[in-house]
């Protein structure tokens, strides 16, 4: 018996609408492919900057003129293969409190204030150096003048100061902003947060580090003449390259040296 043409007409009509259903099932499909792969795209896009981000912070102290190649040394996590090295200052040094000083930079006189109960070990660390002549006649290797971040860079072995053969940690009184205030005296270090020695940097302008990268310890201020720094040192920018090419990273256009560091 053959078929009405109703019973025809509702089976085309079913075959459409199962041919939409499909269609629409294959299109949702291919946008929430689309969606997904988007997505892992731009997460990936943020995880990619991040890194790059931190990298560029680290490397502004991790290189450069005269920066030696760091050894490994402590780190503030619970790693076990990271701890200090050498004979670390106790952090009793410090006292617990204020000092007060004078950091003289060729003939620019710094008032600067070393903060015993913030950050003891670092602390402890700088007023052990300097009560032992270690700063005396080091040279200040490295000025940045970039647009977020302006420092000067001192305490690196070489020369009559002698490398004591220590690093420590772990980080201390970090900003949790990144964010580092002119007159700001901060430990340098390496990619380890226990890399912390001899070097120290201060801003000479408002700066910002990823505080993503770990930060860094800011042991003191600069109290005072930090206007005069900015006008005979750091307006000088940085020594032009072999090329003649300028940069914002690098050895200091006036060489600068620390002819003076008295604490009490």
């Amino acid at each position: 018996m053959a078929p009405s043409k109703s019973t025809e007409r509702e089976a085309r009509e079913h075959r459409d609408r199962l041919r939409s259903y499909n269609a629409r099932r294959t299109v949702h499909a291919h946008q929430h492919t689309r969606r997904r792969r988007d997505n892992i795209l731009a997460v990936a896009a943020v995880l990619v900057i991040a890194t790059l981000a931190t990298i560029t912070q680290i490397v502004y102290f991790t290189s450069g003129p005269g920066v030696p190649v760091p050894e490994p040394s402590a780190s503030a996590s619970a790693d076990p293969t990271d701890e200090n090295v050498g004979s670390v200052p106790s952090p009793a040094i410090a006292e617990g409190r204020a000092w007060t000083g004078n950091l003289v930079l060729n003939d620019v006189d710094l008032g600067i204030r070393i903060d015993g109960n913030l950050a003891p070990q670092a602390a402890s660390a700088f007023i052990s150096l300097a009560q032992a002549g270690y700063y005396q006649g080091n040279v200040c290797h490295r000025l940045t003048t970039a647009e977020q971040l302006g420092v000067i860079q001192c305490g690196q072995p070489g020369g009559a100061s002698v490398d004591p053969g220590f690093s420590f940690g772990p980080l201390e009184n970090v900003p949790a902003d990144g964010i580092y205030p002119a007159g700001t005296i901060a430990m340098a270090r390496a990619a380890s947060p226990s890399s912390q020695s001899t070097q120290f940097f201060i801003t000479h302008t408002d700066s910002f580090l990823d505080p993503s990268g770990g930060g860094y310890t800011v042991f003191g201020s600069v109290t005072s003449g930090l206007d005069q720094f900015v006008a005979d040192i750091a307006s000088a920018g940085v020594a032009p390259a072999a090329d003649g090419s300028t940069a914002t990273d690098g050895e200091p256009a006036v060489p600068t040296t620390i002819t003076r560091l008295t604490l009490q």
